[in-house]
C-alpha cells in the first residue's frame, strides 16, 4: 500500500529558523536544528514510517524566500525519486510570478505549486492570486493553499474555507488542495469540498488522534476520494502523524486511497514515483 505524504518540507536554515515558526517549536517542546538538515535525515523519517514518497514545498513569503524554487529542485535530485517538488511564487508581481509557475512546471518537473494566504495576510480570493491559478490550471496541476487557523501568530482568518469556494466556482478545472484540515471550520472545508469536485483536503500538521470527528465520517463515507494523507514535516514526523491510524477502522480501500492513492491521483504521480 503506497504512502504519499501531500505536504512536507525539506527545510532551509533560513526556513526552520525564521522566527515566524517559534510558536511552533515551543508546542512541539523543541528547538529548531542549528545545522543544515540533510536530505537523507528526511528519507529516514520518511522510512520509519514506510512512507513511500513526500510532496515538499518550496516557500515564497512577501520580501522573504524560506525556501527556494531550485532549492527544492536540488533536493529532489539528491532523493533518488522519494521527493517531489511543490513550488511556490511571490504573488506581489503578478506576470513574474505566472512565468515561474510555468518554469516549476515545465523545466524544474514540479506537480503542484503552494502559496500560502496567511503568509501574505490576504485571503485566496484576492486578486493577486487569480494569475497562478490561471497558470496551474492552463498546465493541468493543482494550486495547494492551507484553510483552517494558523499556528504561526499571524492572523486566520484569510485561511477560512469557504474562500474556496469562490475560487472553485471561478475556476472549475483547477483542483485545489486545502492542507491542515480547516480547523476550526472544518465542515465548512467538507461542505466546500463535497460542493467541487476538484476541491480536495489534506490533514497535514495533525496526527490521526487529533482529527475531528467530522472529518473522520467524511473520510469513511463520500469523502473516500477527497482526503490525502499528509505530515507538515518537519514539524510533525511522518511517525507521529500515523500514530493510532488503526483506531479509525478504515477499510483497505478507504485507507489504501487516503494513504496514497488520492494523492497519486490529484498530483498525477506515477506508480514508480
Amino acid at each position: 500500500m503506497m504512502i504519499i505524504d501531500a505536504w512536507a518540507q525539506h527545510p532551509t536554515l533560513r526556513h526552520i529558523q525564521d522566527p515566524i515558526f517559534e510558536s511552533l517549536w515551543r508546542w512541539t517542546r523543541s528547538a529548531p536544528p542549528s545545522q543544515p538538515v540533510p536530505v537523507a535525515a528526511t528519507l529516514a523519517a520518511m522510512d520509519a514510517a514506510a512512507v513511500d514518497v513526500s510532496l515538499i514545498s518550496a516557500w515564497v513569503a512577501p520580501r522573504n524566500v524560506m525556501i527556494s524554487n531550485d532549492e527544492v529542485a536540488e533536493f529532489v535530485a539528491a532523493s533518488n525519486g522519494r521527493l517531489v517538488g511543490v513550488g511556490s511564487v511571490d504573488i506581489s508581481r503578478p506576470m513574474q510570478a505566472l512565468r515561474e509557475v510555468r518554469r516549476c512546471i515545465n523545466e524544474l518537473g514540479f506537480k503542484a505549486i503552494r502559496v500560502l494566504p496567511w503568509l501574505w495576510e490576504v485571503p485566496p480570493t484576492d486578486r493577486r492570486f487569480y494569475p497562478v491559478y490561471t497558470a496551474c490550471a492552463d498546465l493541468g496541476v493543482p494550486f495547494c493553499t492551507q484553510i483552517g487557523h494558523t499556528g504561526p501568530l499571524m492572523p486566520s482568518e484569510v485561511g477560512r474555507p469557504i474562500y474556496l469556494d469562490q475560487v472553485a466556482l471561478d475556476f472549475p478545472e483547477l483542483r485545489i488542495v486545502g492542507g491542515h484540515i480547516g480547523y476550526p471550520w472544518t465542515e465548512e472545508a467538507i461542505a466546500v469540498a463535497t460542493k467541487h469536485e476538484n476541491v480536495f483536503i489534506d490533514t497535514s500538521a495533525y496526527s490521526v488522534t487529533r482529527y475531528p470527528p467530522a472529518l473522520v465520517d467524511f473520510l469513511k463515507a463520500h469523502g473516500r476520494h477527497k482526503v490525502l494523507f499528509g505530515t507538515n514535516y518537519p514539524m510533525m514526523t511522518p511517525a507521529k502523524a500515523l500514530q493510532g491510524l488503526d483506531t479509525l477502522a478504515l477499510d483497505d480501500e478507504v485507507k489504501a486511497a487516503f494513504l496514497g492513492g488520492n494523492a497519486q491521483r490529484v498530483f498525477g504521480l506515477t506508480p514508480a514515483a
